[in-house]
C-alpha cells in the first residue's frame, strides 16, 4: 500500500473520530469532519487503485512468495 494511501486512511480514521466526539457533544461542527472523512477516503480509494493500475496487478502480493 502506497504511503500516501496509508497517510489519508489514518486521516479519514481520525476525521470520523472527531466527528463522533463533536456529535456527542452536540456541536454540529461534526459535518465538518464528516466532509473531511468523505475527501480522505475518496483519496485513499483513488491512491490505492493508482498503484494498483502502476503494479498491473490486484495489489494482494505475490502467491508464490
Amino acid at each position: 500500500m502506497p504511503r500516501i494511501a496509508l497517510v489519508t486512511l489514518a486521516v479519514c480514521v481520525l476525521a470520523v473520530a472527531a466527528a463522533v466526539v463533536s456529535f456527542v457533544q452536540g456541536s454540529w461542527l461534526g459535518i465538518v469532519w464528516v466532509l473531511l472523512a468523505g475527501l480522505t477516503s475518496n483519496m485513499t480509494f483513488l491512491a490505492i487503485r493508482r498503484e494498483r493500475a502502476r503494479t498491473g496487478g490486484t495489489g494482494t502480493g505475490s502467491a508464490t512468495g
